[in-house]
């Protein structure tokens, strides 16, 4: 394989996860409304959204293909998430909220690593340089730190009182 190819695995491995981001952002921000965490979220499912398209984008510019099977497995990992961390399964909508949060900050702290990963690589793939890597980077980690307000949050509400 070449290394472009292995960029394109990458690029699908990371569009898969992207795919099953946007889903629990929705997820999320449903979950938090009339919540204290719903101010600091904000839109956060729009901008893991315009994320993921920005990811396409590349996908297309590196001249890749997306992959349909990756694409299917992020899917049905949202789909189980989705099931693991509902309120029934949990016992308490505030571990529910902790779980949601923690699960997609991981996913955002995942994405982090794709824009790192990627502005190492840019002189070797010069068709990388149609976005602005570190811009997104620093996006990441806003929604890292507005992800943390809302799991702390919930972590507090979970673990202090008795419902």
């Amino acid at each position: 394989m070449s290394a472009v190819d292995h960029l394109g695995t990458y690029l699908n491995d990371h569009l898969g996860g992207a795919n099953a981001g946007v889903e629990m952002a929705r997820q999320l921000e449903e979950a938090v409304r009339g919540t204290p965490y719903a101010a600091a979220l904000g839109p956060i499912a729009t901008d893991i959204e315009e994320d993921l398209e920005t990811l396409r984008g590349l996908v297309d510019e590196v001249g890749v293909g997306q992959n349909p099977v990756k694409q299917a497995v992020g899917w049905v990992v949202e789909k189980a998430h989705r099931i693991g961390v509902h309120e029934r399964m949990a016992g308490s909508r505030d571990l529910s909220l902790l779980l949601q949060a923690e699960s997609l900050g991981l996913g955002v702290e995942g994405k982090l690593a794709l824009w790192l990963a990627l502005m190492e690589v840019v002189p070797a793939h010069p068709q990388l340089t149609t976005v602005d890597l570190p811009a997104l980077a620093e996006r990441a980690r806003d929604q890292r730190r507005r992800l943390e307000i809302a799991r702390l949050g919930a972590a507090r509400a979970a673990f202090t009182s008795d419902d």
